[in-house]
């Protein structure tokens, strides 16, 4: 299994909105980084749940529910969307401050390449993250 970190801003689509709906297409990426990562997430692989820009924590765990398939907000066959599901809202959010302040996390892609939209977890990162966030 692979981790990975998703962000959404809260008035755009926040965590307790995809709660409510249950599943979404996690659509609209429009960087070739992003759609790498999108493509390389399998099935099962646990995601976080990022509010950015307002808020910048990390507030819930969803699981990919679906493989990558064609992006529905456009024709061109280059863009893809994986479905999310939530999983659990974290206890405690973790936000961006705190996850840089933390030594073992200055490698970790949020910190080092803060602008992608879709992104790589390790697993020593996840679970300092999660025990961060009152899951452990």
């Amino acid at each position: 299994m692979s981790y990975w970190l998703v962000k959404s801003e809260p008035d755009a689509y926040s965590w307790q909105q995809l709660v409510k709906d249950k599943e979404t297409s996690w659509d609209g990426v429009r960087n070739f980084a992003a759609r790498i990562h999108l493509k390389a997430m399998k099935k099962g692989d646990e995601v976080f749940y990022y509010h950015s820009n307002e808020g910048t924590e990390i507030v819930g765990i969803a699981k990919v529910a679906k493989e990558f398939y064609q992006d529905p907000t456009t024709d061109d066959d280059k863009w893809v969307s994986v479905m999310l599901k939530p999983v659990k809202t974290l206890k405690k959010p973790v936000s961006l401050a705190d996850i840089k302040a933390n030594k073992k996390l200055q490698n970790m892609a949020l910190v080092r390449i803060g602008r992608l939209s879709v992104q790589p977890v390790t697993e020593e990162e996840w679970n300092i993250i999660l025990e961060m966030g009152g899951m452990k």
